[in-house]
């Protein structure tokens, strides 16, 4: 499949790479020719000098047949710009675009153009590692509406069912990590100390799961 990163910054040239390890053709795009320095000589895609916005550049970076496009520079507007062009000019059927303003991502969720807010995103992982009880959304739905969410088993937990968990919250356990190892959940799966849950929950039913974990009564 032929992929284009628009951006050689850490993110892009790291992307790059890792798509050429996964057996993809790719195309990089950066306006500054001193960004490739970022890859090796022989990386194995093509380096392609331009704006991520013109038609032209993206031509050369072969968009008329590409597969999919990853826009990751450090400017929203380009990126932006780069995926609308590449869904509507060029009908790139995958596309993805980097975005620091977290109401802007939100806005182009609805457009239909697919956002990584990495503000929103670094907040989150911050926050959970500061407060392991608290339940930061590891995903949320551009509405907010519907949201999964990390949380410890608690020992209150262990030896307990987990599909009751399910029944007594309306959350769904989507997955268990256990011991490091994830599996899907919950079947008939028992908790155990240092299970981490990951939960699929209406966000006005987070207080709900953070009650019933905690053992408070409905």
């Amino acid at each position: 499949m032929h992929v284009i990163v628009v951006g050689c910054g850490r993110v892009g040239s790291g992307l790059a790479l890792e798509l050429v390890g996964d057996g993809h053709s790719v195309s990089v795009i950066d306006k500054n020719p001193e960004a490739f320095r970022r890859l090796p000589p022989d990386w194995g895609g093509l380096n392609v000098v331009g704006a991520c916005f013109d038609r032209d550049v993206l031509e050369r970076a072969g968009a008329s047949g590409a597969r999919a496009l990853a826009a990751v520079t450090n400017g929203d507007n380009s990126n932006i710009l780069a995926a609308r062009i590449a869904r509507e000019t060029f009908e790139v059927p995958h596309v993805v675009a980097r975005i620091y303003d977290p109401r802007r991502a939100e806005i182009y969720q609805r457009l239909g153009i697919p956002t990584v807010a990495t503000v929103t995103w670094t907040t989150q992982q911050v926050l959970r590692k500061l407060f392991p009880e608290r339940s930061a959304a590891e995903w949320s739905d551009p509405s907010g509406v519907i949201q999964l969410v990390e949380r410890a088993v608690p020992r209150s937990w262990c030896g307990r069912r987990l599909s009751a968990l399910e029944a007594e919250t309306g959350g769904r356990i989507v997955a268990v990590s256990r011991a490091g190892k994830p599996q899907l959940g919950p079947g008939n799966l028992v908790g155990q100390e240092g299970d981490l849950l990951f939960v699929a929950v209406n966000f006005a039913s987070r207080s709900r799961l953070d009650e019933v974990l905690a053992g408070v009564s409905a």
